[in-house]
């Protein structure tokens, strides 16, 4: 029986990105289950901060102007996001399957942990200045309330958070 691995990310992930995760667990039998929250609800001041911690002006703007997505164009990008995802795993000759889940993701993670042997768990998602910064983001959360190993990968580097 092959091991789950919960990979929980923001974004569509990068090639690097599936590169690196297969790569972790290459000598092993996994199977990865995809995890992609639907970004309905934004903290202004968290996504100002981020996006000018990473010197995007004109995503910070947005941000301090309100022009997040609305929920229902947060949910069809989330669903867009996760197809791509599990594609992505399954073209590396991964089995993988996946689920949009709500804004906070850490009720969907504590679902996945309790209903099945999930082995690790792997978060991918941009910097977080004040998330990160406090050990509020995902990776620290799901560290503190699940007791099971989390690595947590910057996208589109080999970078851990």
């Amino acid at each position: 029986m092959s091991e789950i691995i919960v990979v929980l990310t923001e974004d569509t992930l990068t090639d690097a990105d599936v590169e690196h995760i297969t790569d972790l667990y290459v000598d092993r039998d996994v199977s990865f289950h995809v995890l992609v929250p639907a970004d309905t609800e934004q903290n202004m001041l968290a996504s100002l901060v981020d996006h000018l911690s990473l010197g995007e002006l004109r995503a910070a703007l947005d941000a301090a102007l309100g022009r997040e997505a609305e929920p229902v164009r947060a949910e069809l990008t989330a669903h867009e996001q996760l197809e791509v995802n599990v594609a992505a795993f399954t073209a590396t000759g991964a089995t993988a399957d996946g689920v949009v889940v709500a804004d906070d993701p850490l009720p969907a993670l504590r679902a996945v942990v309790a209903d099945t042997e999930v082995s690790e768990i792997v978060v991918v998602t941009l910097p977080h200045a004040l998330e990160d910064t406090f050990h509020r983001d995902w990776a620290s959360r799901a560290r503190e309330e699940l007791k099971v190993p989390v690595l947590h990968l910057y996208t589109g580097t080999n970078q851990l958070g």
